[in-house]
């Protein structure tokens, strides 16, 4: 079955890897960047089977005209991956209003308003993906990534909204969850504008390990995030959420230890309250 690709983000890392490789296996692919000419090698590589298209994900007009090209070049889209991110590093109190719009825009408003425009698509044909690319960042609060936290666990929140919403047209979504990966992530996060000394203690080893990155050998490699997608689209029974990568599981089992314990102890304090409110315990009413 040959399956038509919408991939944002193509430019380097996770979304070039994925588009090469859906190109390979013989899909078609609309491989997407602000600067396509970053995307002329596989254009040349694959000149029947993958088209490059400008797309900032931010501008709404680029999003319509990077779907119509879709429709005009391929017929429709039968895989969206919204895969085209930022990071912004800052604590809560160093992020101002402007900087977190930002990264929200970038991270759950551009995936939002991608799917809203290829839906009609996929409900008249009965079928179709939708794969959010998400993070182990989704599911962990991470120090100093505050903004881009809150935009993947958003957008995982979206993710499982949306499965039960279009289940009924056929239509499968999923949130992969990469973990550590050798792309430039870490060396091209933004920082804050207003960085404060004294978070230095709770944030700085969590940007010294992703400013440093680069030169980790034990990173997973993108072609491993590209062969998971491509047999994720392909499965009848994958889940909604997937992490990928070489630390992704250690990282969220630890995870989903503490938030069990966590679950427990809230419970245990909520029981071992020794007044319980009721009629006999209300507050009083104040008087004038």
């Amino acid at each position: 079955m040959t399956r038509r690709w919408l991939v944002t983000g193509c430019s380097s890392g996770l979304g070039r890897a994925l588009a090469d490789a859906a190109a390979e296996a013989g899909d078609l692919v609309i491989a997407t960047a602000r600067e396509p000419a970053t995307l002329n090698d596989l254009a040349d590589r694959y000149p029947d089977r993958l088209s490059t298209v400008a797309l900032d994900v931010c501008d709404a007009d680029q999003c319509e005209a990077a779907v119509a090209h879709a429709v005009d070049r391929f017929g429709g889209v039968d895989v969206l991956v919204n895969n085209a991110g930022s990071g912004l590093f800052g604590a809560v109190e160093e992020v101002s209003d402007d900087e977190l719009r930002e990264q929200l825009e970038v991270l759950t408003v551009a995936p939002w308003r991608l799917t809203r425009l290829v839906l009609p698509l996929m409900r008249r044909q009965g079928n179709g993906h939708i794969v959010n690319v998400s993070s182990i960042a989704g599911r962990i609060g991470l120090p100093g990534l505050s903004a881009y936290v809150a935009g993947k666990y958003a957008l995982e929140g979206m993710s499982q909204a949306l499965a039960a919403e279009v289940a009924p047209f056929g239509i499968r979504v999923h949130a992969v969850e990469p973990g550590g990966f050798a792309t430039r992530y870490g060396t091209s996060l933004t920082e804050a504008a207003h960085r404060i000394p004294a978070y230095a203690q709770s944030t700085g080893d969590v940007e010294a390990g992703l400013r440093g990155m680069p030169t980790n050998p034990d990173l997973t490699h993108p072609e491993v995030f590209a062969h998971h997608v491509l047999r994720l689209v392909a499965s009848p029974t994958a889940p909604l959420r997937v992490p990928i990568g070489a630390d992704a599981y250690a990282f969220l089992e630890a995870a989903e230890a503490a938030g069990t314990a966590e679950l427990a102890a809230a419970q245990a304090f909520i029981e071992d309250s020794d007044e319980r409110p009721g009629p006999d315990t209300a507050p009083a009413t104040p008087t004038a």
